[in-house]
């Protein structure tokens, strides 16, 4: 059963928790998921590559992702044999407009390199 003192610990960590979260590095960049069929291939950009996959499996395993080429391909295979990978990690100070222009324009560059479709 827990003491009073434990209330006070519990809630000391979970500040401690949230401060480190908000405080961690957070490494933008583009990615790409790649099928089991030859060519299938689709890019995108996100502003926080560490939780990029985790939502797009997630809308992919609802069957919402916003990407229906994607989300066909995903649907026929069940999700099985598709690779998740960076691509590219920026190493920028930059935020908010700025960023996203750069990440666009990256996406562009990877999306003609390897043949992708951009989602």
């Amino acid at each position: 059963m827990p003491t009073p003192g434990d209330h006070h610990r519990m809630k000391t960590d979970r500040k401690a928790l949230l401060t480190a979260y908000r405080e961690r590095k957070v490494a933008a960049g583009i990615f790409a998921v790649m099928g089991p069929e030859a060519g299938q291939c689709w890019v995108g950009l996100a502003p926080d590559l560490s939780t990029v996959w985790n939502r797009t499996a997630f809308q992919l395993r609802l069957g919402g992702h916003p990407c229906r080429t994607l989300q066909a391909a995903w649907s026929a295979r069940c999700g099985e044999d598709f690779t998740f990978r960076e691509v590219e990690r920026l190493d920028t100070e930059e935020t908010g407009s700025d960023l996203h222009r750069t990440l666009r324009a990256r996406l562009a560059v990877w999306a003609e390199r390897l043949a992708a479709e951009k989602i």
